[in-house]
């Protein structure tokens, strides 16, 4: 089987049930988006050594979510309906707390940075909270729960970053301004 199809060679694509849009339509920009935070996550955990993988763990689970949210998403039949939960949100609250607990209080900003795994946990969260944005300006399409996960999951993802960093003995990277 031949993994192209030449259907969008014009611009345009399905959604779930058939419909044809334009490659740039509000929905396909909404998952599309989504599958780039999926594959920033994936990367993220593909730099997780073994001192990390609780939270490889987590990112997996997460990413099994997301690819449910991303179906959602596509299918216009499922306007306002969540993949995530009220459950899920307790979970990856409870993640944050866990990983919040072994951290140094913040006293300073941070920038991106540290070992690799903690950066593309922060370039993950910069497309968490863009994803997020599109959701709020999409609220016909995305379920409540889903979006408040979304705005819990960039938190995770900073957590989750700065922990990478703690348990390879590497500092945050201190914002100083500039004089």
């Amino acid at each position: 089987m031949k993994i192209y199809t030449k259907t969008g060679d014009s611009g345009d694509t399905s959604l779930f049930g058939g419909k044809r849009v334009p490659k740039n339509d509000a929905r396909v920009e909404l998952y599309g988006t989504l599958d780039e935070l999926n594959a920033f996550i994936g990367s993220s955990a593909s730099f997780m050594q073994e001192s990390l993988n609780d939270i490889k763990t987590d990112l997996q689970e997460i990413q099994s979510l997301l690819f449910e949210m991303g179906s959602m998403f596509s299918n216009p039949e499922k306007n306002k309906i969540s993949a995530a939960k009220s459950g899920d949100i307790l979970r990856i609250e409870k993640k944050i707390d866990a990983y919040t607990e072994e951290l140094d209080p913040l006293k300073n900003f941070i920038l991106p940075g540290g070992v690799p795994a903690s950066s593309m946990l922060h370039a993950a969260r910069t497309v968490c909270r863009r994803l997020e944005r599109m959701m709020v300006a999409q609220s016909s399409i995305t379920g409540d729960d889903d979006l408040i996960y979304i705005n819990r999951l960039s938190d995770f993802l900073f957590c989750a970053a700065r922990a990478a960093n703690k348990r390879n003995s590497v500092p945050d990277v201190i914002w100083k301004k500039r004089d």
